[in-house]
């Protein structure tokens, strides 16, 4: 591939220490994934930048190692080979021996920074999920690629968990981007201080904003919380910049996909000039990670099929608001 423009700044470059200078250095911010050479969350090739930590708990959330702000252990037992290392190395007494094989207690491992059982096990199946970035060395990460992000039109998008959640490590991670013109996007469940909001607006290029269910009492009932900071965030963004916001609604049968719900959600899109939407059709690849979490089983919807994404699509279409699938 032709490549052109600037080459991307390293870490080691003086020139970048220089640009990111000695307050970037002090900020710190908990990432538990990034992915290269994305093409669906946003324009062209981009990096996904995965913040910890989410005020939500959707019961079909693919991510459920997201939701803790903090490093945590994830226990895959599928690899255990039951050697009982992990058990032997523990200070915190977390781990107990259940016939035979080990089983971690999180309200102990709770306060341990050491991950003593995960070093000492010889299968990967203790593993960390967190890992705390200096925002000079994340910026650095991103730029890695700034040569396909220009020819492909693409850029970094920060999701989660909720970018919000971080804000301040968000809003400087924003700036450093923009410093070296890579084209931003945010995807966000709305749940966050105005004043956030507002003050990372200028910086991000596209909204991609979580639109589950418009009803306040389902809302809670699926994700934990109501939704009128979520619907008040939107109508703020929405009063400055409708057309930085893609609505993006994730497609669960018999829980975001009924009639009332469609017709919701449309009705505020056009109250608020929004003309784009994205679906995420609900998909069962995350169940696993919630046992090695910690985390109590979530309920299993069925996946929707391609009539079902078909049916949606030509719902809002049919009200003039441009559809395509994340």
């Amino acid at each position: 591939m032709k490549t052109g423009g600037k080459r991307a700044p390293r870490s080691s470059s003086p020139s970048f220490a220089r640009r990111t200078g000695a307050a970037a250095k002090a900020k710190k911010g908990m990432v538990f994934d990034i992915q290269h050479y994305a093409v669906h969350d946003g324009p062209g090739i981009r990096t996904l930048v995965f913040f910890k930590g989410c005020p939500l708990a959707c019961v079909w959330c693919a991510n459920p190692e997201s939701r803790r702000p903090e490093r945590e252990v994830r226990q895959i037992l599928a690899r255990c080979r039951a050697c009982l290392r992990c058990a032997e190395a523990c200070s915190s007494n977390a781990i107990a021996v259940v016939d035979g094989r080990p089983r971690l207690d999180r309200t102990f491992c709770a306060a341990c920074a050491r991950f003593e059982c995960v070093a000492a096990c010889p299968e990967h199946a203790l593993i960390v999920t967190g890992t705390e970035w200096p925002l000079d060395d994340l910026i650095a990460r991103i730029a890695k690629d700034i040569d396909f992000y220009r020819n492909s039109g693409g850029g970094v998008t920060f999701s989660g968990g909720e970018p919000f959640a971080q804000a301040d490590f968000l809003r400087a991670a924003l700036v450093e981007c923009k410093r070296l013109g890579i084209q931003t996007a945010v995807e966000t469940c709305g749940q966050a201080a105005p004043a956030d909001i507002l003050a990372a607006e200028p910086l991000v290029d596209l909204f991609l904003f979580d639109m589950k269910i418009v009803d306040p009492v389902r809302h809670c009932e699926l994700t934990g919380i109501d939704n009128a900071r979520i619907l008040g965030n939107l109508r703020l963004l929405a009063g400055r910049a409708p057309g930085k916001i893609v609505l993006r609604l994730p497609v669960v049968p018999g829980l975001t996909d009924g009639e009332k719900n469609l017709e919701a959600i449309a009705a505020l899109a056009a109250e608020l000039r929004i003309t784009r939407l994205e679906f995420c059709p609900y998909h069962p690849l995350g169940r696993a990670k919630y046992g090695e979490a910690g985390l109590p089983d979530p309920v299993e919807p069925p996946q929707p099929l391609p009539a079902d994404i078909a049916r949606i699509a030509a719902f809002f279409e049919a009200r003039g608001i441009g559809c395509s699938s994340a």
